[in-house]
């Protein structure tokens, strides 16, 4: 009677965890991102809400996959579920740039209905590929730095500007700068000897390098908030029950709403350690919010020759709301 008792409990042993199903989850950024806090939270969540039918473990620091390698292998069945930065993907597909438009959507709000209205055309393009989006995420806007006031856009004009991507190197040609390729790693160094004079990035990546300790102005131009994507498999998610699917698509909800809250207060934070080592804070002037409107439009237009009649469906949906 033992035996049949010590049979059958190891038989429902396992069965329990033949019924468990795991999935890899690849992530290109570092482990104390707020963005891979946020996958970790929504992994918790999704374990608690299956009773740990659903395991998901988390691989920040491309240890998978490198950051523009992820989405393809999510597309492949190299890994089921991933990270990665959608507007990376541009080059395959405009549509996939659309947040990433110079100076068209320049605040949370407004990032967020850009969203809104890509969202459909881009899961869509994912969804033909095999790729199921679950939630995005913006990390907080590429702003203006400078070693020397900017008072107008004429300050811009014969000094160097860091570029690491063709629209910033056309930004500051726009400009009347010299555009320099210079990668993030190596901007510290660069304006300490002068090879570089502003540049655009996010007020985290100026307060996390310390970029406090060689320019001394931040402008919160905001110019583009470039969004993270993370997606499984469709095959990977169509293999769950349907109380799977269910508690994945909810976590993944208070994921992305929880995420978006998280970048904000990143923003807001970095800008206030950014301020306590000396950097002069300031909304930008008037000349230079319309310089920078003036280059948004222009490469807006070029967007849109690019994205076809789904790209003007987005910009014209974002403009409607």
């Amino acid at each position: 009677m033992k035996s049949l008792a010590f049979g059958l409990t190891a038989l429902a042993l396992a069965a329990s965890a033949s019924a468990q199903t795991k999935w890899d989850l690849a992530s290109g950024y570092g482990a104390n991102t707020f963005q891979t806090k946020n996958l970790e939270q929504f992994a918790a969540d999704v374990k608690a809400a299956t009773g740990g039918k659903l395991m998901i473990t988390v691989h920040p620091g491309a240890s998978l996959f490198k950051q523009p390698e992820i989405k393809r292998a999510i597309q492949t069945g190299l890994v089921p579920a991933g990270e990665f930065i959608i507007s990376g993907l541009a080059n395959e597909n405009p549509l996939f740039g659309a947040d990433s438009i110079p100076f068209l959507a320049t605040s949370y709000a407004d990032a967020k209905k850009l969203y809104d209205a890509a969202k459909p055309v881009q899961a869509g393009v994912l969804g033909k590929q095999g790729v199921k989006m679950l939630f995005s995420v913006p990390w907080p806007g590429q702003s203006l730095y400078s070693v020397k006031p900017i008072n107008s856009a004429d300050d811009f004009k014969g000094t160097k500007m860091r570029a690491y991507n063709p629209a910033t190197t056309k930004i500051a040609t726009m400009l009347g700068a010299s555009p320099v390729t210079i990668q993030l790693p190596e901007l510290g160094q660069a304006l300490a000897t002068g090879a570089a004079n502003n540049f655009l990035t996010s007020s985290a990546s100026g307060a996390d390098g310390k970029l406090y300790e060689q320019v001394k102005y931040f402008y919160p131009v905001n110019g583009w908030l470039p969004r993270n994507v993370t997606a499984v498999s469709q095959k990977a998610f169509d293999a769950l029950d349907k109380a799977t699917q269910d508690a994945v698509l909810k976590a993944a909800a208070d994921a992305e709403a929880r995420g978006w809250k998280m970048s904000e207060q990143v923003d807001a934070d970095s800008i206030a350690v950014l301020k306590a080592n000396g950097v002069t804070i300031a909304p930008p002037s008037d000349s230079v919010k319309a310089a920078l409107k003036k280059i948004g439009d222009t490469m807006t237009e070029e967007w849109l020759a690019a994205a076809g009649a789904e790209g003007k469906a987005i910009i014209d949906a974002y403009r409607k709301n």
